[in-house]
């Protein structure tokens, strides 16, 4: 049997069992003819157990309308707001400091990300994690 041919492949960040098929999610599954209620079933099947997060989902639409999807872990500046308890990062992060985090929640949030980053070491997706940790203004202590 040949592999199937893919037609598109879909990027998109969704609330974790929360999907609905209205926009944007509806229309850009729409587009690609795939059957919308039956991929927001499997979704919310898929991310019921981390509802209050975004998860992102990487959708593969083949020519005959058929999809499959991969979830990726949350984005790391919510994992980050998770982490502090706060809603949202600094407007003004190179003068505002929203929060602290210490390197242990550092190394705890690099660890859940490592799977979806480009480096297998930890210290590195630590250091990752702090640049954006400073981005949003907040501060990592030693």
């Amino acid at each position: 049997m040949a592999a199937k041919k893919i037609k598109a492949v879909l990027k998109l960040a969704i609330n974790a069992g929360e999907a609905t098929p209205a926009p944007p999610l509806g229309p850009a599954l729409g587009q690609q003819g795939v059957p919308i209620m039956e991929f927001v079933k499997q979704y919310n099947a898929a991310t019921a157990s981390m509802k209050g997060s975004i998860i992102p989902a990487v959708i593969t639409v083949y020519e005959d309308r058929s999809f499959t999807f991969i979830t990726k872990q949350p984005p790391m500046s919510g994992l980050i707001t998770k982490a502090l308890g706060i809603a949202k990062g600094s407007g003004k992060a190179s003068k505002e400091v929203i929060g602290t985090l210490t390197k242990e929640q550092v190394r705890k949030i690099a660890e859940q990300k490592l799977p979806d980053l480009n480096t297998k070491n930890v210290d590195q997706a630590m250091k990752m994690v702090e640049g954006t940790a400073r981005s949003m203004g907040v501060k990592v202590s030693e």
